[in-house]
């Protein structure tokens, strides 16, 4: 009896996130905010936590789920955006690289991020602030093809969520 409890929560959840990938960034980020406020704050209160705290725990967690880098568009790059974007990464990655060689303990204490966000050039449909890309530090490469169009520009070294990638947002690479 509960393995069939379990799986029909299972088969619940995968019904529901499978029907996600049609929801724009913006329908996104408040399903998935609402969903995380849920996680903390049913768990937070079952517990007799006091409602002083289990509402502020909440709204930051629920904050944390769906601001990030408020994602407008998701679209296919063009050639000349990805081939920026790639330049802009490789520019970033040597400069890191030659600070490391100027600030060898420092820099070595450092956390780096696997993925970063850099911004190519908008296309004529682009909706956003900024139009950035996905760089993977570890395969030396663009993940996937796609641009993302995001409302506001993250400050550089902030680290945004972009689909399922967590990326520090690196500009232009300089």
């Amino acid at each position: 009896m509960k393995t069939h409890k379990i799986l029909a929560v299972l088969l619940a959840l995968a019904l529901c996130t499978s029907a996600c990938e049609n929801l724009t960034p913006g329908e996104n980020a408040g399903l998935f905010g609402a969903a995380t406020g849920l996680a903390v704050g049913i768990p937070l209160a079952a517990a007799g936590v006091d409602s002083s705290i289990v509402v502020p725990v909440t709204a930051g967690a629920v904050a944390i789920a769906a601001v990030g880098a408020y994602v407008i568009a998701k679209h296919q790059a063009t050639e000349r955006q990805r081939q920026i974007a790639e330049q802009r990464a490789r520019l970033y990655l040597a400069r890191q690289k030659e600070l490391q060689k100027n600030q060898a303990a420092s820099a070595s204490r450092r956390k780096k991020s696997r993925f970063i966000a850099v911004k190519t050039d908008k296309s004529e449909a682009s909706k956003g602030q900024a139009a950035v890309m996905i760089f993977d530090t570890q395969t030396n490469q663009i993940v996937g093809n796609n641009v993302y169009d995001v409302k506001k520009t993250p400050k550089v070294g902030e680290t945004a969520k972009f689909d399922t990638y967590s990326a520090q947002y690196v500009g232009n690479g300089n």
